[in-house]
């Protein structure tokens, strides 16, 4: 699938602003960034969970809010979304769409301290 960048920056921005409001305003000091691929931030990221060959779409670096404290720093937690291989996995703009929607809603639930198998049961695996 091709797609350019702004234009798949608007579907993040609408996949972002479609949240409900309850997970919206969870979401304090965190930057989602979309890159092409994953690059040093993706360098010890935690593959247990996928399967050989899976690509890695989206990232959350951060300290989890539950896991927070009061002294933690206040540098902001990022949401990395992966254009390329969203857009290779995806056949329509509208699969694009979707899987966007699902790779930030499945990062935002890192951000709130949901695991791979709370996600998974969840449907955002």
């Amino acid at each position: 699938m091709q797609m350019s960048l702004a234009q798949f920056e608007n579907l993040v921005q609408q996949a972002y602003l479609d949240l409900p409001e309850s997970v919206w305003s969870t979401l304090h000091n965190v930057d989602i960034v979309v890159q092409d691929w994953p690059g040093p931030e993706a360098d010890g990221a935690d593959d247990s969970q996928h399967e050989p060959g899976d690509a890695l779409l989206g990232l959350y670096v951060g300290v989890p809010l539950i896991e927070r404290y009061a002294a933690d720093p206040l540098l902001p937690d990022c949401i990395y979304l992966y254009r390329r291989p969203i857009l290779s996995m995806c056949d329509t703009p509208n699969a694009v769409a979707d899987e966007i929607r699902t790779t930030l809603l499945h990062e935002i639930g890192h951000y709130l301290g949901l695991n791979e198998h709370d996600l998974a049961r969840l449907g955002y695996a």
